[in-house]
């Protein structure tokens, strides 16, 4: 970080500046100039306390960060683009990947049913919520480890990879003993102590962005997991509350863009919680190709009006197979491939 003195502060107001640069832990290098003095602060913001409360000296005109807060997503710290090996299907760079299935296992029918049907269309990875964080106590939460194992028999008969919501912390150990992908939803997206336990489980994370995150905020939770040893974070934005009230949440495609500058991670892009609105779903999905996105993940399921949670934005098994076909000209024009 770099600290910007006023003009005409004193040598003794310099010098109070590089003293408190230095108890906060960091190595403090001043540059006289002609007109304006800074002081650069060498150091791990990760270690020691921020430097921003120098703020607060009235020799100090601002506090400006020379290096991004999220320093190990940031494609300073990673030009190339990321690409993750779950099992042996590739997620990022060239690779376009498509994860399809039930918002929640409801069955092993339907289960089965969705699986067979998205890998038919062209899936590789297997979605379907165990656990369902629900805004209301009284609608359905899941099967929890019961659909574990129906996600496992749907894994063993179709070869399908599998990511399901983790939602606590105690679940991690029993949700990654099942799952390939721990997804990390919109409503934890900053439960830090739960991002710290899923990193260390060692599987790949798809980190949903928060329903009210900021870009920066979503890329600091990614970097809690890269900073306790886990480099494998896919990004999903899954559509933001703004004051719009046709559509559930409001997509926000700008954030792809964005995420795909500022970090060397893949991004996903679920255009399924994006809308709520099933009859967007496949207009979501072009659009998402064209902001280069390294994937989707779709809510599919086979009788959407019976389904038990978010049954409006659940495409059936024929509009499925109709959207995959209608990608590959727009995966073209992007470089990727599914």
């Amino acid at each position: 970080m770099i600290i910007v003195i006023k003009p005409n502060t004193s040598r003794e107001g310099i010098d109070q500046v590089i003293a408190e640069v230095a108890k906060l832990g960091y190595d403090p290098r001043p540059i006289f100039g002609t007109e304006q003095t800074v002081v650069a602060a060498i150091g791990d913001e990760r270690i020691h306390h921020t430097l921003e409360s120098l703020n607060v000296l009235p020799q100090v005109q601002e506090v400006l960060r020379v290096q991004k807060r999220y320093k190990l997503v940031s494609r300073e710290f990673h030009p190339e683009d990321t690409i993750i090996d779950v099992d042996g299907i590739k997620v990022g760079g060239p690779h376009f990947t498509v994860m399809a299935g039930p918002c929640s296992v409801e069955s092993e029918e339907q289960l089965l049913s969705t699986a067979r049907a998205v890998k038919a269309a062209g899936a590789t990875i297997l979605r379907g919520g165990a656990y369902k964080p629900r805004t209301s106590p009284y609608e359905f939460q899941g099967l929890g480890k019961e659909g574990l194992r129906l996600l496992q028999v749907a894994k063993k008969e179709t070869g399908l990879k599998i990511v399901t919501e983790v939602l606590s912390e105690r679940d991690v150990e029993h949700v990654a003993a099942s799952a390939d992908i721990l997804q990390i939803g919109a409503r934890n997206a900053q439960n830090f102590q739960l991002l710290i336990e899923a990193a260390q489980s060692g599987k790949p994370i798809l980190l949903k962005r928060g329903m009210s995150q900021k870009i920066e905020e979503w890329l600091l939770s990614a970097e809690y997991v890269l900073a306790h040893g886990n480099p494998n974070v896919m990004l999903c934005e899954r559509g933001i509350r703004t004051f719009e009230t046709f559509t559930r949440n409001t997509l926000d495609l700008s954030a792809v863009a964005v995420a795909k500058a500022e970090s060397h991670l893949p991004v996903i892009v679920d255009p399924s919680q994006g809308c709520g609105k099933a009859s967007l779903v496949a207009a979501l999905c072009r659009g998402s190709v064209a902001m280069n996105a390294d994937g989707l993940i779709i809510e599919v399921h086979p009788h959407p009006a019976e389904a038990m949670s978010d049954g409006a934005q659940q495409v059936d098994f024929k509009a499925f197979e109709k959207l995959m076909a209608d990608l590959p000209p727009f995966l073209k024009l992007t470089g990727k491939g599914m």
